[in-house]
């Protein structure tokens, strides 16, 4: 692997503008000779690479074959080898052409050959093959299988996932030749699957790009009123940068470092990690105090602390805002001194790292390549990547056996997994731990290993006995006391974050509600015919349904046939299952039913699991794994078939920053009220580091309601943090 020349961010975006700029086959093998000399080897590949794509062109009418050299050069400029360039160039020609494998192979030999096939294995999602935007499921199905081939693929040679990714930001960079609806859905993809997964490889600069690209499609609105701010003062940001910069050169030539000992970048922040910052604190772009950012890059590890100590001696820095990841660094490699400092009337962010650090943190795996051979195949031993063979194998994780697991069963499990924004967090011993940001206790001890996650009893975070779902501070150290069984609740499902205790938790839910299913079947039919459960747990036995009786409580139509099939043995003849619809219930008995209510201890989405006690003429609506339901099906209460009407209300979360003044809290009540918007739920939480109130409201809207209408309303007079489906998976 060739070593990786320094670049800044201007080097970055003055490369793409000059891939951006071609879109002739010519231009691009200008280009492609500016990072690589002509060898026999490279010239071949970029001579079958025209000649297989002849005549085949992209939508935005260029030549097909333009694409693969270009990224040839983006893998060039990240220091990629020579396989890795040959595989870009001809991972389309064996997928869309009669140039097989086996030619790859006789031509360039089995390392290329086995790149190409891990690149044309992936079946991608093309822009002719997109799921419908409308389609939830389909989409999501979609990305799950592409995500799953990609992880398989990549443990064998994470080279793979490297040239994906160039490939991706080649699309992104040309995304604007698509249909606006193929251009959201290329983006949120990109967003959800291929930035986290530069992010874990260490690829910020890939990241940081793929975010901002997918932001402008995913979210327009948002990009334009930040790119609207930034380029209104981008003459006064950019004399801030310059001033503080040059302050920075002086105070370090003054203070025992010489001209090329150092070097300094500065940008203004990227547009994606801007609006995530304002989303996580709910301020706007005009209060986001550190949109400037400089780096220091140093010789050494010592000359970190020595530009740290004269940047605090010279410049007040916000304690809160310090990081030391190059004492304590991320697992994926990461490692640099994060500070924040006021200047004059700006708060800017300086990194410090090491020229060394820069390569890793910019590119990640693919500065530095840590294989060993084994004949011809290549075994990744960098201890970093071992992620990947968690994620792909989901060791240790309990996997269900039911029809309904499938590739969107891992994609959720990846997406969890492949979070872009982390914290950083401790054992007792000092072992350190990344979790996503948000992320508790719980999630921690999952991370140590699913069966911790299980018998957790207590937590402790810096020594003090926390709440198991507390939330998790950079840097906090964090001890777990176990007990001897297994301790979990089902709506934990809703607070832990990360994919291994989402997934280990979800597989013991699944058994739990198979088990609550059939109890709960067999409670509703002894409810029907009046006779007790040993009775009908009989009559299933000689139907031969005795296996199907938790179909009954969640299949009205099941549960006809399984009525019908069982009233021979009833004494009386009263057993015709009606359907009663109600505003949010569809209620199957044989009982009168003149209201369902939901009761207050739950608050069921839409979706949930759910179950009904009947008392006389009234329906009570519980979640399946409600506590206070479980002790009514104890008592014995009467259990009655319900589930959602299909036109039942969306429910949407807010995150609501309120003044802190007295009938601020009333007034946005009574105007929602005003919206004819159902709350139904609140809850207060206070904000440590910007000392204000943030009310978590959980609210239904009815279809004939416009959710757009209604949240622009409500965002023209209130700062939301937050305003999100809870009934769209994919979201």
């Amino acid at each position: 692997m060739e070593l990786l020349k320094q670049k800044n961010d201007a080097d970055i975006e003055r490369f793409l503008d000059d891939i951006v700029n071609v879109s002739t086959i010519d231009d691009a093998k200008e280009l492609f000779h500016k990072f690589k000399e002509p060898k026999d080897t490279l010239e071949k590949a970029i001579e079958i690479c025209v000649k297989e794509h002849n005549g085949q062109f992209r939508k935005s009418g260029e030549p097909y074959s333009v694409h693969p050299i270009l990224v040839s050069c983006i893998v060039a400029f990240m220091g990629g080898d020579d396989d890795m360039i040959v595989a870009a160039l001809l991972h389309d020609v064996v997928e869309d052409t009669s140039y097989d494998l086996q030619s790859v192979n006789a031509v360039f030999g089995d390392g290329v050959a086995k790149l190409v096939e891990g690149l044309t294995k992936i079946v991608t999602i093309r822009e002719d093959k997109l799921a419908p935007s409308s389609d939830k499921n389909a989409k999501l199905r979609t990305s799950a299988l592409t995500f799953r081939r990609m992880l398989l693929i990549s443990i064998e040679d994470v080279r793979v996932l490297v040239v994906k990714l160039c490939d991706r930001l080649h699309n992104m960079l040309t995304l604007e030749a698509l249909r606006p609806d193929k251009q959201k859905r290329i983006a949120e993809e990109t967003l959800v699957v291929y930035a986290p997964i530069a992010h874990r490889l260490g690829i910020s600069s890939i990241k940081n790009i793929l975010e901002d690209l997918s932001f402008k499609y995913v979210m327009p609105k948002e990009f334009e009123m930040i790119d609207s701010y930034i380029n209104e003062h981008k003459q006064q940001l950019q004399m801030s940068l310059n001033k503080f910069s040059l302050k920075i050169t002086e105070l370090l030539l003054t203070n025992g470092f010489s001209e090329n000992s150092f070097d300094i970048q500065k940008r203004v922040k990227h547009y994606y990690s801007t609006y995530l910052k304002m989303q996580r604190k709910g301020i706007s772009i005009q209060e986001v105090l550190d949109l400037l950012a400089v780096r220091v890059l140093v010789k050494d590890v010592k000359d970190c602390y020595l530009a740290l100590g004269v940047i605090h001696s010279n410049f007040n820095p916000l304690i809160s805002r310090f990081k030391d990841y190059v004492a304590l660094p991320k697992q994926n490699g990461y490692q640099t001194i994060h500070t924040t400092v006021f200047n004059e009337s700006m708060i800017i962010e300086a990194q410090i790292r090491t020229f060394d650090m820069h390569n890793t943190a910019e590119y990640g795996v693919a500065a530095h390549w840590k294989y060993k051979y084994s004949g011809q195949s290549p075994v990744l031993v960098n201890p970093r990547l071992d992620w990947l063979s968690d994620i792909s194998n989901k060791d240790d994780v309990p996997i269900s056996s039911d029809e309904e697991d499938g590739p969107e069963d891992l994609y959720e499990y990846a997406k969890d997994s492949l979070y872009a924004e982390d914290i950083a967090v401790y054992s007792p011993k000092g072992g350190i731990f990344t979790l996503p940001r948000g992320a508790t206790a719980l999630d921690y001890a999952y991370e140590i290993h699913s069966q911790v996650g299980l018998k957790a009893v207590e937590a402790y975070v810096n020594r003090v006995r926390v709440p198991l779902l507390t939330e998790l501070k950079n840097g906090d150290i964090v001890h777990i006391i176990t007990g001897n069984e297994a301790h979990y609740r089902c709506s934990w499902l809703n607070s832990v974050k990360t994919g291994k205790a989402r997934a280990t938790i979800k597989g013991f839910c699944k058994q739990k509600l198979k088990e609550l299913n059939n109890e709960i079947g067999i409670k509703m039919l002894s409810a029907i015919f009046e006779t007790n459960e040993t009775e009908i747990l009989s009559w299933l036995d000689s139907e031969n349904l005795s296996k199907k009786a938790g179909k009954v409580s969640y299949d009205s139509e099941f549960l006809k046939d399984a009525v019908n099939a069982l009233k021979k043995n009833a004494k009386k003849d009263k057993y015709i299952i009606e359907k009663q619809k109600f505003e949010n219930i569809v209620v199957y008995s044989n009982f009168k039913v003149n209201s369902a209510e939901f009761d207050y201890c739950c608050n069921p989405k839409r979706g949930d699991n759910i179950v009904g006690f009947r008392d006389g003429d009234r329906v009570t609506v519980h979640h399946r794994f409600c506590d206070r339901a479980s002790n009514l099906m104890r008592d014995g209460k009467e259990i009655i078939f319900v589930k959602w009407t299909r036109n039942a209300p969306h429910r949407y979360k807010i995150i609501l920053n309120l003044e802190n003044k007295r009938g601020s809290l009333a007034e946005f009540l009574a105007y929602i009220a005003k919206l004819q918007v159902d709350l139904v739920a609140i809850n207060l939480n206070e904000n440590e580091e910007t000392k204000s109130d943030f009310f978590v409201l959980i609210i239904e809207l009815h279809e004939s309601l416009n959710i757009d209408d209604i949240k622009t309303k409500i965002k023209s007079r209130y700062k939301i943090v937050e305003f999100t489906s809870l009934s769209d998976a994919y979201n």
